[in-house]
């Protein structure tokens, strides 16, 4: 195999092997995480268990979040009608920095019946970055309107994040120094559940990217046998 034979033939390897890594790197890590709610609600103290889950997806230059309840949380001695209730929540942003987003959801599609756990439509919010690095999306405080009083519920049982992702910042801005100070923000590991669309999207532009590259190696190694020929 001539010298220039060779050349191109490593540069496709070594591209094809960045594509493959890329493909199988995680963007994000994220848990279905059970959420201890204690309420304040019109008629007295209530608590109940709801597994939280929080999706993250890029839009410009930020983040749509959404956030889902797989239970529902609190109750009302009477029924709510059609409409009747409005959710919204806080969800804690750890990591490269600190924030909080609030995030809010449509009201209830159907009518309530009494002393049934108040089904939470999912919530959603934007969360823009202004540090890049790893954050973490932490269930908060829940409130919950209707028909003219407030229930607020907030997490008792410290929960860890229901997603870990790797954020770009626009503008490029760098992580902050310090330990995370926002309560109920922390950095637990969480397990990895596999690849996540973003990860496979980020792979794919990763290998795109690369295997251009090569190409572009190839075409300029025959430009070049032309040239001499």
């Amino acid at each position: 195999m001539s010298d220039c034979k060779r050349s191109t033939a490593l540069a496709l390897a070594s591209a094809l092997a960045g594509s493959a890594v890329l493909l199988t790197a995680p963007a994000a890590r994220a848990a279905v995480v059970d959420v201890a709610y204690d309420c304040k609600t019109p008629i007295g103290d209530k608590s109940a268990v709801s597994p939280i889950d929080i999706k993250a997806v890029k839009e410009g230059d930020g983040y749509k979040l959404t956030m889902s309840f797989q239970k529902g949380v609190s109750s009302s001695p009477i029924e709510l009608g059609k409409g009747a209730m409005s959710p919204s929540a806080v969800i804690l942003v750890g990591g490269a920095e600190k924030v909080s987003v609030p995030v809010s959801g449509p009201p209830n599609p159907e009518a309530i019946p009494p002393d049934t756990p108040i089904k939470i439509t999912d919530l959603s919010g934007t969360y823009t970055p202004k540090k890049s690095g790893k954050v973490t999306f932490t269930a908060g405080v829940l409130t919950i309107t209707a028909m003219s009083t407030t229930t607020t519920c907030t997490p008792g049982n410290s929960p860890g994040p229901s997603l870990e992702l790797d954020v770009t910042a626009a503008g490029g801005g760098g992580a902050p120094s310090g330990g995370d100070t926002t309560p109920g923000a922390t950095g637990d590991t969480l397990p990895q559940t596999g690849p996540t669309d973003s990860a496979l999207a980020l792979g794919t532009l990763g290998g795109t990217v690369l295997l251009s590259g090569a190409a572009g190696v190839l075409w300029l190694t025959r430009s070049g046998q032309r040239a001499r020929s």
